[in-house]
Formats: C-alpha cells, sequence, structure tokens
C-alpha cells in the first residue's frame, strides 16, 4: 500500500499522547473522563495527539479537546479506517502500519497519558515503558488509573521485580494519577519524566 508522505500543521506548544481504548462498549465514566481529559488538554493549551478514531474514548477525547478550541491531531493506520471510523473534524494522518502509528504519536508528543482501554492500548504503553527502560526516552508517562483500572498492571510490574527480571527503579518510570486534573498535573511537572536508574548487567 502506498500512501502520501505524513506532513503535521505547525505547532509550537506543547503535546500530550492520549493512549485508550476504541470500544463503544466501556463504562460510560471512563468515555466521561475522556472527553473531560481532551477538554483540559484544550484549556491548558497542549495539542492533543491521539489513534485518529471517532469511537470509544479515542473519539470521545478528540471531540473534546476540539470542541473547546485545542488542537488536535490523530494518526490512523489505513486498514483501521473503517472500524475506528476517522474523526474528520480535526487533523488526521492516514499511514501504513501500526508500528508507523506508535513511532509518530511518540515523535509528536512531549508526554503520555494512559487511560482505560484494551490490548492495543496495552501493547502501546508496553513498548513506551520498553523504550524508556532502554534509555531510549525520558518523557512523562502518566497512568489515568480511573477505578483502579490500572492496579492489575501494576501489580504484574511488581511481581517481574520481585521476581528479579526487573530492577526497582523501572517501578519509577511511571506515575499515576487518578483524576483527569492529577493527570494535567503531573505532565506538567518538571519532576515528571525523571532518568531511569538501570541495573549493571
Amino acid at each position: 500500500m502506498s500512501l502520501p508522505p505524513v506532513s503535521f500543521q505547525p505547532f509550537d506548544g506543547s503535546s500530550v499522547c492520549l493512549f485508550c481504548g476504541a470500544s463503544e462498549t466501556a463504562d460510560p465514566a471512563y468515555t466521561e473522563a475522556a472527553y473531560a481529559f481532551g477538554r483540559a488538554t484544550a484549556q491548558a493549551g497542549w495539542r492533543l495527539v491521539y489513534g485518529g478514531g471517532g469511537v470509544g474514548l479515542m473519539g470521545a477525547s478528540a471531540r473534546g479537546a476540539h470542541e473547546a478550541g485545542g488542537r488536535v491531531v490523530g494518526i490512523m493506520p489505513a486498514f483501521l479506517r473503517s472500524r475506528e471510523r476517522l474523526f474528520d473534524e480535526v487533523e488526521t494522518v492516514v499511514v501504513t502500519s501500526m508500528h508507523e502509528r506508535k513511532q509518530l504519536m511518540y515523535d509528536q508528543s512531549d508526554a503520555f497519558v494512559v487511560a482505560p482501554g484494551g490490548i492495543g492500548t496495552l501493547e502501546e504503553v508496553v513498548e513506551l515503558l520498553s523504550w524508556k527502560r532502554l534509555d531510549l526516552h525520558h518523557k512523562p508517562v502518566v497512568f489515568l488509573n480511573l477505578n483502579g483500572f490500572w492496579d492489575g498492571f501494576f501489580a504484574l510490574m511488581r511481581h517481574s521485580v520481585d521476581e528479579g527480571m526487573t530492577p526497582p527503579s523501572f517501578l519509577d518510570a511511571w506515575t499515576v494519577a487518578d483524576t483527569v486534573e492529577e493527570a494535567l498535573a503531573l505532565i506538567q511537572s518538571p519532576d515528571a519524566a525523571p532518568a531511569q536508574k538501570h541495573d549493571l548487567r
């Protein structure tokens, strides 16, 4: 598949990437929080970078930012255009693969917030944290842990540490927010992205 070269409209401010689910059957409280997060980013002057879909938490976050007058850029693989339905009212670029989507989301963002989502969201944040583990970036990663959604993931990471598979310092690779307001405050904090202290190999 051949697509035109990707280009983005100029933007001089800070950008936050939201990883979240596209499910239409999620708890409505999660969808409402995604909308509120999008609106809050716009009010704070941040550009919202997201997966480009118009459904689920993804679509809600983009609508929240757009309706509040904020800048939004969606990045969507071509094969998902019908499934996740492009939100055409905002800037959207279409790419050839999931890998390209994730790389561009990373390149276009200064910070990351992880809201509730499914296997796709989990895959995105695990790769992002793996890059952080390898010192490939020091950008803030904040989990929006609504109703304890991510507690099981945190327990798995602690188990990996307890079993000697991961250094204890890795548990400092992210921060946790229980509300949209806390998440936005954390990505704006100068201490949001401490450098990792890695074990010697």
